[in-house]
């Protein structure tokens, strides 16, 4: 039965019970209850500034939190009912909390309102949770860097357009990954100082009647500073957009991740081998091994990008201050939490199981004529000038496809027909090792240049992300 009107907890102005099917369809406990520890905590805090200011006396404060401090203990050992008619997280803990402690406990919302307190909780579950997304972007940056260490001198063809274009080692190529991932944790870090400001205090829109101190709350809950405006306080969300925008990155890095992976383990690349634990078969086809894991974050992907997109039109055309709608917010911004958490984890997980198998690699980056830029230089640095060593290039190319050759196994008369100017040493510019080693400055693919620049990231990962 839905609860009368006096029961609940704005229940005096109404004559009628809220409708049963509109308490199923308008309750948010379901999915809001995973921010009690934070509701708790700002609780807690509201209550220690109301009794600093007077507001409440030290005994009511301290029944207040140990009330809470108990309620928690409940609920994370899984003895606490939560219950559809009291709506939310906060009405559940605060019924409770009356019920334990009595007529005191009804005093804890003074000087608030769910508007200011829903909006705090959030930005303290969201802190908390960018947080652990950074611990879990350096745990997997940490494990590239161990394999790009591994393969510094491993040997492949690197792509544009999806052609070979000029041989790169896998060390270098798995930098390239480590340095998005680096990105992402510096958006994370720039989002957190925006999430990081103190709502509550604004009450339903307007502020308080009550001497409030919202500094010294804002220094329990370790918020850098509090929202200057009280309508913008309980109505922004731009936080969680914003958090999930830098979410959609990541999985976009993830997902380009996840079609390298899924094309290098193809029989076709044949560049990796994804260990089995991370892999599927086929109900049918004995033969399969399936790159389930890269495949599923590249599809989750999508997913997180539609919670972006339902976030951006929840908010579009909303007049100030808080509407109902922003009980909306939750669940996509759980959902891409939670996916984004997993796909982190599978991630570090999987990588320390790849094998990478070097000789075909490197047997890629021969058969494409990846060297013919560095035949071209080879000619610049006899005096040739570009335009002219690219169209002589071009004819060696040419010629070599002819001849079923890769442009290495051409012979010295076969390449000084095309240009006088190329002598003996033109045959060791054409080879893989010299080409990815005469790469040989900050940023390029040389080992040793892959090798310095995992050291000075592995000193960045000391750093805070900024």
């Amino acid at each position: 039965m839905s609860q009368a009107p006096e029961d609940k907890p704005w229940g005096g102005r109404f004559t009628e019970a809220t409708d049963r099917l509109v308490e199923q369809f308008s309750a948010s406990v379901r999915f809001d209850r995973r921010l009690y520890a934070q509701d708790i905590r700002g609780s807690i805090a509201h209550a220690r500034m109301l009794a600093h200011t007077g507001v409440l006396t030290v005994d009511e404060c301290q029944r207040i939190v140990e009330g809470l401090e108990n309620i928690r203990i409940d609920i994370e050992q899984g003895e606490f009912a939560w219950v559809d008619e009291l709506e939310d997280v906060h009405m559940n803990i605060e019924a409770r909390l009356i019920d334990r402690i009595g007529e005191v406990g009804k005093k804890l919302h003074t000087g608030r309102s769910r508007n200011d307190q829903v909006a705090t909780d959030l930005r303290l579950y969201l802190r908390d949770e960018i947080d652990a997304l950074n611990g879990k972007l350096r745990q997997l940056i940490t494990v590239l860097l161990s394999l790009a260490e591994q393969e510094a001198d491993s040997i492949m063809p690197g792509f544009t357009h999806l052609q070979p274009a000029q041989p790169v080692t896998l060390g270098h190529h798995l930098l390239a990954w480590c340095e998005m991932l680096m990105r992402d944790r510096a958006r994370l870090a720039d989002a957190r100082r925006r999430v990081n400001v103190l709502p509550l205090g604004a009450a339903a829109l307007a502020g308080t009647t009550f001497p409030i101190d919202r500094h010294y709350t804002a220094r329990l809950l370790g918020f850098a500073a509090v929202a200057e405006n009280s309508l913008d306080a309980v109505s922004d969300r731009d936080f969680a957009i914003e958090f999930a925008a830098a979410a959609a990155l990541i999985m976009m890095h993830l997902s380009r991740f996840s079609e390298e992976l899924i094309l290098w383990s193809s029989a076709q690349f044949g560049f990796v081998d994804i260990g089995d634990a991370y892999c599927t078969g086929s109900s049918i086809m004995p033969q399969k091994k399936n790159p389930d894991v890269p495949e599923l974050v590249r599809g989750k992907t999508g997913r997180v990008y539609g919670h972006l997109m339902a976030l951006l039109t929840l908010m579009k055309a909303q007049p100030l201050a808080y509407n109902r709608d922003n009980q909306e917010d939750k669940e996509p911004l759980f959902d891409t939490l939670d996916t984004l958490h997993r796909c982190l984890d599978v991630y570090a997980a999987m990588m320390p199981h790849i094998k990478v198998r070097r000789e075909v690699m490197k047997k890629a980056a021969s058969a494409g004529y990846t060297t013919a830029t560095d035949l071209a230089d080879y000619l610049v640095r006899k005096g040739v000038p570009f335009r002219d060593a690219h169209a002589v290039v071009g004819q060696a190319v040419r010629h070599a496809i002819d001849a079923g050759k890769d442009l290495s196994e051409l012979n010295l008369e076969e390449l000084r027909r095309l240009s006088p100017k190329i002598e003996a040493d033109a045959l060791a510019a054409l080879r893989l090792e010299n080409s990815v080693a005469a790469r040989n400055h900050v940023g390029g693919t040389a080992p040793a240049q892959v090798r310095a620049a995992i050291a000075r990231l592995r000193e960045r990962l000391l750093q805070p992300p900024a």
